[in-house]
Formats: C-alpha cells, sequence, structure tokens
C-alpha cells in the first residue's frame, strides 16, 4: 500500500484494482501518465491458491496490449494457445469449426484469472507511476471543475485530474453519479471449474450449445504430472446451480460426462466449483463530468462468447490513446473534448458486441427440434461460407472495428 501526502495530485484517480483497472494503470504509465488505484481487496487473498479458479480467454488482440506494456515474457510460460473453436448444437451434425490460417498464429490464450492477476500486480509494484492503495476503503468521492478527489477511510485524500470507475458489475462511483443502465438477468449461472481429462484437447475449445444454456470446454496447460487440464464453464438454470454444486463429486462428473459424450476419456475434478449468476448491463453513457467508466463498470454481458474481459481491455487501449493524444496536445486528463471522443469511440462498439452476445445466448436457448434443426442449418451455412467464418474468427480474435494502436500487433 502507498503512502501518499494529499499533495500527490495524479492523472487518474482508478477505483478498482482488478483485472481491467490494474492494467489501465500499466497501460496509462507506459505512456507516461501517473494514477492513484485504489481498491478494497487485499492482493496477497486475490493471488492465493483455490480463491478464485475461473480462467479467462485472452484474445489476439489483448495480447497484442499485454505485449506492448511488457507483460508478456511474465505471462506467455502460463498461456495455453487456443488452436481452434468448436460449435455445436447439443453435439448433433452440423458443427462450425473456426481455424485460424497457419501466418494468424492462435485464436486467443488461456490463463487461469490468478496468472493474470500475479503479473499484473507484481508489474504494478515496482512502476513508481502507479500509487497502489490496497485495503482501503472510500468514505467520499468528489468531482469538481478543478478535479477530483477521494477520500480513504483513514483519512487520506487522494487528487487527480480524471476519475476512472473499474469496480465491475456493482460499481459504487456509477451509481453515486446517476448513470442509468439498461439490465436484466439470464435466470441462469455459470457453473466453473477445473477438469483433469484422460484424452488430450489438441488446444480445441469447445463451446456445446443445450437449451439450458451453453457448456464449454476451455483449453489449459497440462499439469504439472502431465495430466491434461481443460476449464469447464456450463451454464445452467439458476435455481438449479447451488444443487449441483452440491453433488459429491461422483455425481457432479456423471452430469458433466453426459454433456460431454465422452469425447475426452475419463474425468476427474481439479479445484473447487463456483456458480457465478448471470446477467446483462449496459449503460445509457460511459463518461460524465471528469469521470469514465471502464469494463464491466460499463457492461456486463454474458459469458457464452469470452468477451467480458477483452471488452473491458479494449475500453483500456481506447482511453489511454484519447489521453495520450490530448497530453501532446496540452489538455489534461479531465478535458471534456477528451471524454467526448473515448464516448463516441467505445459507446457502439460495446453496445454491439454486447448486443451480438445477448442474441445468440436467446438464439441457442429457443427449446425444441425445430429450433435445434434451424441453428444447425444456420451453422452449416457458416461452415461452408469462408466470408462468414472470418467474420467470426476476427471478432473472437478481438481484431475487428476501429482497434486502438496498443492492441493491433
Amino acid at each position: 500500500m502507498s503512502d501518499r501526502s494529499p499533495s500527490d495530485r495524479r492523472d487518474l484517480l482508478i477505483l478498482g484494482g482488478g483485472l481491467v483497472g490494474m492494467t489501465l494503470a500499466l497501460t496509462a504509465a507506459r505512456r507516461g501518465l501517473t494514477s492513484h488505484v485504489v481498491d478494497r481487496a487485499d492482493p496477497a487473498e486475490l493471488t492465493a491458491e483455490g480463491y478464485d479458479g475461473r480462467a479467462t480467454a485472452i484474445s489476439t488482440a489483448s495480447w497484442n496490449l499485454f505485449k506492448n506494456i511488457g507483460l508478456s515474457p511474465a505471462l506467455e510460460p502460463h498461456a495455453c494457445p487456443i488452436a481452434s473453436i468448436a460449435v455445436t448444437d447439443q453435439q448433433r451434425p452440423g458443427r462450425i469449426d473456426f481455424q485460424p490460417e497457419p501466418h494468424e498464429g492462435s485464436l486467443g490464450r488461456m490463463f487461469a484469472n490468478r496468472t493474470l492477476r500475479t503479473a499484473l500486480f507484481e508489474a504494478a509494484a515496482k512502476e513508481p507511476k502507479i500509487a497502489w492503495h490496497a485495503k482501503a476503503e472510500i468514505s467520499a468521492r468528489l468531482r469538481d471543475a478543478h478535479g477530483v478527489s477521494a477520500t480513504l477511510a483513514d483519512g487520506t485524500v487522494l487528487s487527480a485530474s480524471l476519475m476512472v470507475a473499474a469496480e465491475g458489475r456493482r460499481s459504487p462511483t456509477r451509481d453515486e453519479a446517476g448513470i442509468g443502465m439498461a439490465q436484466w438477468q439470464y435466470s441462469h449461472a455459470a457453473i466453473v471449474t477445473g477438469l483433469a481429462h484422460a484424452k488430450p484437447h489438441d488446444n480445441v475449445a469447445w463451446e456445446i450449445f443445450y437449451p439450458d444454456g451453453p457448456f464449454a470446454l476451455l483449453p489449459l496447460l497440462d499439469g504439472p504430472d502431465g495430466q491434461h487440464r481443460s476449464a469447464l464453464v456450463w451454464t445452467v438454470a439458476a435455481d438449479e446451480a447451488a444443487a449441483y454444486v452440491a453433488l459429491n463429486d461422483r455425481a457432479f462428473l456423471h452430469e458433466v460426462e453426459k454433456r460431454m459424450g465422452g469425447m475426452f476419456g475419463s474425468l476427474s475434478l481439479e479445484g473447487s466449483r463456483a456458480a457465478w449468476p448471470l446477467g446483462f448491463h449496459h449503460t445509457a453513457r460511459i463518461t460524465d463530468n471528469r469521470l469514465v467508466l471502464v469494463g464491466d463498470a460499463a457492461h456486463g454481458i454474458h459469458p457464452i462468447a469470452g468477451q467480458g474481459l477483452n471488452l473491458g481491455l479494449r475500453d483500456v487501449g481506447a482511453l489511454v490513446e484519447v489521453l495520450d493524444e490530448g497530453r501532446r496536445l496540452g489538455l489534461e486528463p479531465g478535458d471534456a473534448q477528451l471524454l467526448k471522443r473515448y464516448e463516441t469511440w467505445r459507446g457502439l462498439d460495446a453496445f454491439s458486441v454486447a448486443l451480438a452476445t445477448d442474441g445468440l445466448t436467446r438464439l441457442f436457448g429457443i427449446p425444441g427440434k425445430a429450433a435445434s434443426a434451424v441453428r444447425r442449418l444456420g451453422m452449416a451455412g457458416v461452415q461452408r461460407s469462408g466470408m462468414l467464418k472470418r467474420f467470426f474468427m476476427d471478432e473472437a480474435r478481438g481484431v475487428s472495428g476501429d482497434l486502438p494502436e496498443l492492441l493491433k500487433g
């Protein structure tokens, strides 16, 4: 935890030091921008073994960002490349296989969330342009014509030019600013755990759609004893999630095996099980006076396409690019012109991804044989169309649209 005086005014006051918030602080630092990062959590707990068993697919564009801010050497040894993505409706005929051209590399890389946090926190601890205030509670926030500040529970006052809300879905800064949002629950929860299996995954990510929701198997690096491993993200009805989590290991694995059809051979569980409620939200705007929203504070989407964190990292790249260009023109980070540009740039892209993800969720959730037949017909058409497959692969790799320079190769 940094011990700084109230006079230590910085460019950014980042509220929330998770994956998006800390990536923003590091990316800003690489462009000469200083920041206070405030987080209520204890970093030692967030990186402890077993705290969070989730894994995340980092798109090609997001990996470019990590490379451009110097994180790739620490992360590369822990990356499991995604060579292809297989999409199927209940494992019936008519699946789609997404496979990039050899010169394009992988469709993304899988990481344990703990690995990402550890690399970010270690880099942040060495960066003098980041004043990191961990295990800190905020008692008051202030934004006016001259700047922004946050008062911590111990009386410390942190000041900056621009406040950034990176606190996740339940952002108190967003709510305090009165920024409205559209939101709804999916009546589903995602059960997350790790699997060890007899057969190799061949670096294929599987998305198997059932009426209750998608059943995703995401490739991980082999374990220390050579065991083949995958991350499971299994969407179930919200009112059934607790019962599935409470099953003994044998009964739980039986349910998993039924949905996998034996594709990976015998299974065993790795790590704990947890269920996460699923919902959608998108704010009416992503800026206010000397305030910007990034990541889940601005947009929360279904994990069906694995784009949640990647969407937040696009926010990071765009915001830093806008602020860096403004600095060269002599504008301070809180300047209204810069925030308007960020709003225009990120508002439409994030909304488009969110709507597309929501549409996929609803399309594959329609029960019945007729609906399944229509889906498989459409999937077969995509499989045969090089142009459509290219569009979906570019979306998966995060290289479509107006991409920030930091996310380009």
